[in-house]
């Protein structure tokens, strides 16, 4: 076995082979750059080299530097992790020539099922049902143009050598055609350094459903079952589940075996992935094949116990594959919510900055279910505008699919992210939506469910009525604390009252608390009473609470007069007040925000790659009015109605905040 690898990756991922390599007694080495040299992969590993500056087309996509770091620590084997050089077959040609071993297939099924064009193409030849395409090379935007005119509008457009949902669009009509083409190839080659790019029929209500393959060099090979990753945003998987609530069991092992043969035929070794679209009759379309581990692999993990990565690595090392398909059952059922650095109330674009505060879960037993957070971030750390905007998979399994939903809102709930923008009220409310739980979701979903945007949740009469009354409770212990700490009376019992209005989502709640030593009864102006437990004391951030037997996490800010309350994806201000003070409250004018309506705001951290118009000049609703670019994905800023722009703020290169103002309108 391997004495020691080295990661050619970094954040989560590099996290996660370091925590399985150290399980199996091998030593491992991190390659960092500037941007990252107090992340956590860096701390965790056993060495560490710096290969150079922020960019990764600088730093961890150069492979002479990898290679440099392999020789200056005698490393034997490298593990590439998931994007960068994970798919890229003269990164495994440099290895095999300085004999060093690659922890992935062999350079020839690499570049047969890597590059997505030489795949179709494979598979066509194979007999796989493949979605409709043109799988040439595409020289300029019109003839994009005309190639989507031929395979019938809506198309997806996407890169050759792409992965994660770079460089893919998916154009309805010319125009989108056009500007698909030009930032799928400028994303493409910023991303991968290969701006090929191909086109294909986009099918309409999909579900998106792939096969985890491993295979090792002596000829054997098993799949894991399936995993479901229908709930996308830009093309990105951000919920995902093992098995599909949509399979039936004859569909999964046609979808198996068939993924297998096709690995087979070119010669695959290691892990990886074939994906399907499934239409809504189970027929499957091959979509593509990943030569490497996917980011989603911990709910196979979890249904099949078997470690990918360990796997991964035995296998690299000449190992014959220990599992039968026979032994591979499928074992109750996980689900995997990626965490993301992006404001869900800014349709999803990227946010940076500084971790302020970063408290996940407890990893473990949960109820009737286990918790997992495989994550590369720390509390303090950074979150770069140079990377992928991932923070953390919170993963979660149970016996059944209701029990996995069920504990993975609870981990929700008291998973603490503060200092930036980030996805997790956007995940909680998914877990609760009835499509979800049915498990009638399609690659739609979000578009569907969420056509103007998420705007956050509003909770139900019953949740909120259970959190005004925890509300009502842990505010009148904190004016007990509050007043025994200003030592300004003996029975501090005669200055708080129980009568109290709380106010919340714009609901006004009449309520009485009852406190006693094991809790508090609140009573209801409609007559119903709630009673309440809870060890929560002024402070906390989290407030564990029983409402009538009923448990609930509740995340905890205090403001002035009540609480701002954030839970099941809801972020609501809670106030609780005196009957006079509730009184006099009403009679204060509501404060309104700044009027920006004439203004284009940058809508997250980037760089301003083009502006589009002048002052002067008149645009019509829909326009491109600038591009964006943040984490490595280009933003169109479009108009939003007819104007004229007064006045230009900045311009290609200069990088703005969020709120800047980019243009004036009259």
């Amino acid at each position: 076995m391997f004495e020691k690898i080295l990661i050619a990756n970094r954040g989560e991922i590099a996290c996660r082979v370091i925590k399985t390599a150290k399980a199996m007694g091998i030593k491992t080495v991190a390659i960092y750059s500037d941007a990252d040299k107090n992340a956590l992969h860096v701390k965790m590993a056993d060495e560490a080299v710096h290969i150079g500056p922020p960019p990764a087309n600088q730093s961890y996509i150069v492979i002479d530097k990898v290679m440099e770091a392999i020789k200056q620590t005698g490393a034997q084997a490298v593990h590439p992790g998931y994007g960068f050089l994970s798919e890229n077959s003269k990164f495994a040609e440099a290895l095999e020539a300085a004999g060093v071993a690659f922890i992935g297939p062999p350079v020839g099924a690499i570049e047969k099922m890597g590059d997505k064009i030489t795949s179709k193409k494979i598979a066509q030849e194979a007999n796989v049902s493949t979605v409709p395409g043109y799988m040439g090379l595409i020289e300029d935007a019109e003839e994009a143009v005309k190639i989507s005119n031929q395979i019938g509008y809506p198309v997806m457009i996407k890169a050759s050598a792409g992965g994660g949902g770079k460089g893919m669009r998916i154009a309805w009509n010319d125009t989108e055609a056009r500007e698909g083409f030009q930032s799928s190839k400028n994303e493409a080659a910023n991303s991968f350094g290969d701006d090929r790019i191909f086109i294909e029929k986009f099918v309409t209500q999909p579900r998106h459903i792939e096969i985890q393959v491993l295979c090792d060099s002596h000829g054997n090979g098993v799949y894991l079952h399936e995993r479901e990753c229908s709930i996308q945003r830009r093309n990105q998987k951000v919920v995902e589940e093992a098995p599909s609530p949509f399979l039936d069991e004859a569909t999964r092992k046609a979808m198996g075996e068939q993924s297998l043969a096709l690995a087979h035929a070119v010669g695959y070794a290691s892990a990886g992935t074939v994906e399907f679209i499934v239409d809504g009759d189970r027929n499957f379309y091959f979509l593509e094949m990943n030569t490497r581990l996917q980011v989603e692999h911990p709910v196979t993990e979890l249904i099949t116990g078997v470690d990918l990565v360990e796997q991964m690595i035995r296998v690299a090392d000449g190992e014959v594959l220990g599992i039968k398909q026979e032994d591979l059952k499928i074992n109750g059922w996980a689900i995997e919510n990626r965490l993301y650095a992006e404001d869900p109330y800014r349709n999803f674009l990227p946010s940076i900055g500084r971790l302020t505060r970063y408290r996940p879960p407890v990893e473990g037993a949960l109820g009737d279910g286990t918790v997992r957070n495989d994550t590369g971030v720390f509390e303090g750390g950074e979150i770069s505008m140079y990377y992928d905007p991932m923070i953390a998979k919170l993963c979660t399994w149970g016996p059944d699919r209701a029990t996995a939903i069920e504990t993975m809102r609870t981990a929700l709930d008291s998973f603490e992210v503060e200092g930036i923008g980030h996805n997790l009220p956007f995940v909680a409310a998914v877990m609760d939506h009835d499509i979800f739980i049915k498990g009638d979701m399609t690659t739609a979903f979000i578009e569907e469910q969420y056509p103007d945007g998420f705007e956050g949740v509003t909770l139900d009469e019953t949740a909120l009525s259970r959190v005004a009354a925890a509300c009502a409770a842990m505010h009148r212990v904190a004016e007990i604390r509050r007043t025994r700490v200003s030592g300004r009376m003996d029975n501090h019992e005669r200055k708080v009252g129980d009568d109290w209005v709380v106010t919340a989502q714009g609901a006004r709640m009449d309520v009485t608390v009852d406190a006693d030593k094991d809790g508090a009864t609140v009573q209801l102006k409609d007559g119903a009473s709630l009673r309440v437990e809870s060890d929560w004391t002024p402070g906390d951030s989290l407030a564990r609470v029983m409402i009538d037997g009923t448990p609930m996490v509740l995340k905890v800010d205090k403001m002035v007069g009540g609480f701002r309350i954030r839970f099941r994806g809801a972020d609501i201000k809670v106030h609780v007040r005196t009957p006079r003070q509730a009184e006099l409250a009403d009679l204060m004018p509501e404060k309104l925000p700044p009027d920006t309506s004439k203004m284009l705001l940058c809508p997250m951290p980037g760089l301003i790659v083009k502006i589009d118009v002048a002052e002067g000049e008149e645009v019509q609703e829909g326009q491109a009015l600038c591009t964006v670019e943040a984490m490595k994905m280009e933003n169109i800023l479009r108009a939003e109605k007819k104007g004229i722009v007064t006045k230009i703020n900045a311009g290609p290169g200069d990088s703005l905040a969020v709120d800047e103002v980019i243009m004036e309108f009259e």
